[in-house]
Parts: C-alpha cells; structure tokens; sequence
C-alpha cells in the first residue's frame, strides 16, 4: 500500500482520494472513521458519561458481563461488547488478546513470553496483560515477528 500526502495550497480544502482494487471493510472503517472523526468512545463513571480519546485508553476487559476501559490511572464503562470493540477498531493498535482483553499495542512498553506458550505485556502504565497463546499468531503477525 502506497501512501501519499500532499499539502493543498492556499485557499484548497483538504481531501482524500482512496484509489483501490478492492474496498475490504478494514478500508471501509478506517474510511468511517476518518469521516465520522470517531477517534472517542462515550464511557461511563460514576453515574456520568464521558468522551474517551482512543489514543488514552490502555486496554478493555471484560469482567461479569461487563466491559471496562482502563486509561493510565481510569477506569471507565462502556456499554459496548468486546466482539463489538474488536470490529470496531479492526485495522487499528487494538488488539484482541484473550477471551477477555482487547490491548492498544501503542501503550505496551515490553512484551516478554509467559507459561503455555502465552505473552504478558507490560503496559506503559506499569500494569500487566497476558496475551492468551490463541492470540500470540495473530500478535506476531501484528508485529511483523
């Protein structure tokens, strides 16, 4: 894939022209995110809801039914579902990294192997996520590993 930027000149808008064989719906969402400027998600805390920046959160997990998105020192809710946030951010640094977390692989400091073939990350925030081995494929793809 090519990538070209050209600035406009004065008094030009902004555009972007997507040339294409194929639009595939990673290139669709990345399309709708870019018109949409979906780069928030609405959480919820302590009665309140709030606009989360994407680049802020850390990771999700899933606890009781419930889905929870952790920034450096938040915690947040969201009523969205982890299978829904993995289509949601497919194309993205949003990783689904076990049954139960989805892990922004921009906020990993160091990754290190773990028992049975698993990962531990450790987040930039000092906390620990481990990759389950379903997901270390799919990370090492990811990672060009």
């Amino acid at each position: 894939m090519k990538i070209t930027i050209i600035e406009p000149k004065d008094g030009e808008e902004d555009e972007i022209i997507v040339r294409c064989r194929h639009l595939d719906k990673r290139l669709m969402n990345l399309i709708y995110a870019i018109k949409t400027g979906e780069d928030k998600i609405i959480a919820l805390r302590n009665g309140n809801y709030f606009q989360v920046v994407l680049e802020e959160i850390y990771y999700f997990e899933a606890v009781d039914n419930k889905v929870f998105l952790y920034l450096e020192k938040e915690v947040y809710e969201t009523r969205h579902k982890l299978y829904e946030l993995e289509e949601l951010f497919q194309g993205t640094d949003f990783f689904r990294a076990s049954k139960s977390y989805i892990v922004n692989l921009a906020k990993v400091k160091s990754l290190s192997p773990a028992f049975n073939g698993r990962f531990e990350a450790l987040m930039k925030n000092g906390e620990r996520v481990i990759i389950s081995r379903q997901y270390v494929p799919i990370l090492k793809g990811k990672l060009g590993l």
